[in-house]
């Protein structure tokens, strides 16, 4: 998995107006803290503002705010709208496909990489969501020991998974 610049940035200005606990901020007060420019500061906040992630405030004291609470914003939708899936379904074939003759994809029939990908896609989301940005605004090292309990839990409610893994690639 490869995160975006957007994905990064997008998360990190997130993540200093969950830890301004509901004041809000500036574009300059954030890019500045992030050590990014305004204008990209605006496009990020725009993005998520339109995903109702954030709110804008009018006024004196206006900026931005997170429109709902720190522990309710999971990382793996977060990421989805400040990025793109690692899977996505409906171009894959297109995108990667070996073209026999009759101009179909080589591989239509007998595809077993685009159930795989779909169900890697599918569990790297729901454990990502799992994670909220709550949980991301500890230090390091507790967000570490996090991780090692969610994911210990995604392991012991394994076996559905392995489930609909099997039955994707009959």
């Amino acid at each position: 998995m490869k995160i975006s610049a957007q994905e990064e940035y997008g998360l990190r200005c997130l993540l200093r107006l969950a830890k301004a606990q509901g004041q809000s901020l500036t574009l300059p007060e954030v890019a500045t803290a992030e050590g990014l420019s305004v204008p990209y500061v605006a496009k990020l906040m725009g993005v998520l503002r339109h995903a109702g992630v954030l709110e804008s405030v009018r006024g004196r004291a206006g900026g931005y705010r997170l429109a709902q609470a720190p522990d309710k914003i999971g990382l793996g939708s977060l990421l989805l709208v400040l990025g793109e899936p690692l899977f996505d379904e409906a171009d894959y074939c297109q995108k990667h496909a070996g073209i026999a003759p009759d101009g179909v994809c080589v591989n239509h029939t007998s595809c077993s990489l685009k159930g795989l990908w779909s169900t890697l896609e599918q569990w790297m989301r729901r454990t990502l969501d799992q994670i909220t940005v709550a949980d991301v605004i500890h230090s390091e090292g507790r967000i570490n020991e996090l991780l090692r309990d969610r994911l210990a839990n995604a392991v012991r409610e394994g076996p559905a998974e392995r489930i609909q893994l099997t039955t994707l690639t009959k």
